[in-house]
Order: structure tokens, then sequence, then C-alpha cells
């Protein structure tokens, strides 16, 4: 059975004006996702992978080309309709994590649903406190970012990105503030994810974090220059169970 598209690109140009300069980000790249994906896409600073996942992310426009996003031709929108779509068709995970320093991980994963005026209080509720389960962090829900580790600030974090139930997770460095064995953890909650169906592209510089993922897309100056599945895959939970158990990575209060 053909999977469908979530995501199809086809000669996406963007270019940048720096005075009288101009700068080609993108250089006619064509990708295409389908339902189910796990994407890792990587390139160099300046290799037009963060321009890339902006426009993947509707918070860019290409200068030409074009963009589906589950089917929807994202070219000819306007604000309102990129920020709804945004809402209802995205969830992204950054390396910061984003998290309001002064409210639980509670309010945190609710944030998206207040701008859904189909989700009434307490489905709002319900629905967040599942997206926390899923992530194993169910008895840390009352705790705010501050009493929570970094691992488990990017729980919430993904947690956050779930809650809207997105046709696709834009991941950007999601590991890059977090010491191996928390990365680890967080790549194997993205595989499990996955393995239930969710579509995942992750941005990142790092090989071996693109080894746990399906199929790498590699950028250099603007182009797509190498796309391949990964044959050699890591499993994130194998390579936990290799790692020497120096310390309690989780911080408790």
């Amino acid at each position: 059975m053909t999977k469908r598209s979530i995501i199809e690109v086809a000669q996406l140009r963007k270019d940048f004006h720096v005075g009288d300069v101009t700068v080609h980000a993108l250089k006619g790249v064509d990708i295409n996702i389908h339902e189910g994906d796990f994407v890792a896409i990587m390139g160099t600073s300046g290799s037009g992978k963060s321009t890339m996942l902006n426009i993947l992310g509707c918070l860019d426009k290409p200068t030409s080309g074009e963009y589906k996003l589950d089917g929807i031709s994202v070219s000819g929108l306007n604000k309102n309709q990129l920020a709804e779509l945004r809402n209802t068709k995205l969830g992204f995970v950054f390396q910061s994590y984003n998290l309001l320093p002064r409210t639980t991980a509670l309010e945190n994963v609710e944030l998206p649903l207040f701008y859904n005026p189909t989700v009434k209080a307490k489905e709002r509720r319900e629905r967040a406190i599942n997206a926390l389960e899923a992530v194993g962090l169910a008895d840390r829900m009352h705790h705010t970012p501050g009493q929570l580790s970094g691992g488990q600030q990017q729980r919430v974090a993904i947690a956050r990105s779930l809650v809207n139930d997105p046709v696709v997770i834009l991941a950007d460095e999601a590991t890059g503030n977090l010491d191996t064995r928390t990365s680890y953890e967080i790549m194997d909650l993205f595989q499990k994810l996955n393995e239930k169906g969710k579509t995942i592209v992750f941005v990142t510089h790092e090989p071996d974090i693109a080894r746990l993922t399906s199929r790498n897309i590699v950028f250099r100056d603007g182009h797509v220059i190498h796309q391949q599945y990964v044959t050699d895959r890591l499993i994130a939970e194998q390579m936990l169970e290799n790692l020497p158990v120096e310390q309690d990575y989780e911080f408790q209060m």
C-alpha cells in the first residue's frame, strides 16, 4: 500500500538579499517525505538545512518552487492561514526547549491547544496529561522547568509537540544541549513514537544521531547532495544498554 505524502517539495528556491548581495540559500531542492518516515536533515552551517526547516515549518516562504504539506499547497497562504496550518499540522521541538519558565510541565504542554477554539478546557487538560504520559513524565507534570533535568525538559517539549496530534514533528537539533546518555534517551523516545506511526523530520549535524533515523538527506551549498536510507541503523535502546552507568542523570526534587 502506498503511503501518503506528508511533505512534497519541488524545485524550491530561497534567496536572501543582504545589501546589494543576493544569497542563494536553497537552489532547486526536491524532497518527498511520506507518512511514517523518520528523516534526518544534515549539513554544515550555511548548507541550507535551517532555511529548509523554517520553510517546512511554515515560518518562512520560498522565493519560488512548490511546497505541499499533507496535500495543502503552502505557497499561496496568508499569515493567518499559515498560523492555523502550523498549529494543526505541525509539532516543533527545539534545541533550547522553549518552555515557559514559571509554568508547570502540564501548562506548557497545554499551550498549543489554547489556540484551538474547538478544544474545551477539560479536553485540553486530558490531552496534555496523555501527552506527558506518552513521554514518561506523568509523575512530573506539576513541576516547573527549573525543577526538571535537561532531558525531562526536552520530554516536556516533545509532549507539547504531540498534543495537537500533528501530521509531522519537526525537531531542530533536539539533542544538541544534552549529554550522551540523555541524547540516546530522547532518541529512544523518538524511535518509539516513529514505531507508532509518527512522521519525524530531525535536523542534526551529528552522524551518530542521524544513524538513529531511517533516512538521511544531506545539504551542501543550498543543494541536496545525498539521500539514502540508513542500512546500519542504530537502536537507541541498545546504545543505552551499552553505556556505563556513572550517575543518575535525572535531576530529582
